[in-house]
């Protein structure tokens, strides 16, 4: 049946849903890339809470979003910008996800990484005071049995008068961890408040002081995440890596390229987009498994459309349809977020990702996703 989307200057248009999902992708491991996807998390709809209050999270439909990350090869990164750190889900809650999801993981057999931050910390904060901040939360995911994935600061963005503070908090962090970790440069486009990180607004000047802390502990470096949307950038800091140390990209823009790599080498990935993406993401690599670049791309090129929508200014507001999407995808039964962030995004912003993902196949039930995008155009007064 035919829906009426709304259009951004008033008015709708016509839109014919798909009536065929794409077919279910292989399962398996991937073997050429290590793959992550960062995963939101799922809010209890029926808890008597406020945005500024504590998340309230359905912990069975939480889990259950990554069982089916899992179950197509990709790994989950857990707790971090995607599952609404300091957007919604404040430490209390991100600690017990990551004890929760950790747990999963280990029954599922599934990777996971967690994030390790500074969100506990309320106020002006002192370095002394960042530094335990984060030795708190590493300590909460090493006994998880988890990676870790230092994350940015904004209390060390706040606080830090130059390079020199960041080489020495996160030298002391990485001499103590028990295994090698994931540093995190997330960019603010995705996070206003981390503008200047690692000592620097010239991202030039930034890059050198991240490439020297990890020169010095090469070791406890399991690789580097990159969000800055940048792919040159990207590009010319993992060809200055040291040996052994992995690029995943962050770079929810130009993923296929940078995952496909060139004759010098290739991005692995730690991505928010493979939120809604997973089992066609996961396809895509298994292709490349195989060496075939051009069906990779073939397969992920067309996605970026939608990623580049989703992400779209403000970035930070992404996370509002990624579980647009999930819900429309069956993965919940609620169109309902952590802090009310489920209002962050206008509804032709909605509709055009429920187009862009319709068209793609990424709805196992193309006529539940549609049932259920009429219900939200009715809600807001779209006539029929």
């Amino acid at each position: 049946m035919t829906l009426h989307l709304p259009l951004p200057g008033g008015g709708t248009r016509a839109y014919e849903p798909r009536t065929e999902p794409l077919a279910p992708s292989a399962a398996g491991p991937l073997t050429s890339r290590t793959v992550f996807s960062a995963a939101h998390v799922v809010a209890d709809p029926y808890a008597d809470t406020t945005p500024d209050g504590p998340a309230a999270v359905d912990w069975d439909a939480t889990l259950a979003f990554r069982r089916h990350l899992w179950s197509h090869g990709l790994g989950v990164a857990e707790a971090m910008d995607t599952a609404q750190r300091g957007m919604g889900l404040d430490w209390t809650g991100a600690a017990e996800l990551i004890r929760r999801s950790a747990a999963e993981a280990k029954a599922e057999g599934g990777r996971i990484a967690c994030g390790v931050g500074t969100d506990q910390l309320t106020g002006p904060a002192t370095l002394p005071g960042i530094r335990a901040a984060y030795e708190e939360q590493l300590a909460v995911v090493e006994e998880s049995g988890a990676q870790a994935v230092l994350m940015a600061s904004r209390a060390l963005a706040a606080a830090a008068t130059g390079p020199e503070d960041y080489l020495d908090l996160y030298g002391h962090l990485l001499r103590q961890a028990a295994e090698p970790v994931v540093l995190h440069w997330l960019g603010p486009m995705f996070d206003p408040a981390l503008e200047g990180y690692w000592g620097s607004a010239d991202l030039d000047a930034a890059t050198e002081t991240f490439l020297e802390v990890i020169a010095a502990h090469p070791d406890k470096v399991d690789g580097v995440k990159i969000s800055l949307l940048d792919a040159g950038r990207e590009v010319a800091l993992r060809r200055r890596l040291p040996e052994g140390v992995r690029c995943y990209t962050g770079d929810d823009f130009h993923y296929p390229e940078l995952i496909a790599g060139d004759d010098q080498g290739f991005s692995h990935a730690l991505l928010g987009i493979f939120d809604p993406l997973g089992p066609l993401a996961a396809e895509a690599v298994r292709v490349l498994d195989t060496g075939d670049t051009a069906g990779f791309r073939a397969l992920l090129d067309p996605t970026v459309a939608l990623s580049r929508h989703l992400f779209e200014p403000p970035t930070r507001y992404y996370k509002t349809g990624v579980v647009l999407l999930a819900w429309l995808a069956g993965h919940q039964d609620h169109f309902t977020m952590v802090g009310g962030l489920q209002s962050a995004r206008s509804l032709p912003h909605l509709a055009r990702a429920y187009e862009l993902a319709d068209g793609l196949g990424l709805f196992p039930d193309p006529a539940r996703a549609e049932a259920r995008m009429r219900a939200l155009l009715t809600v807001h007064g779209v006539p029929r």
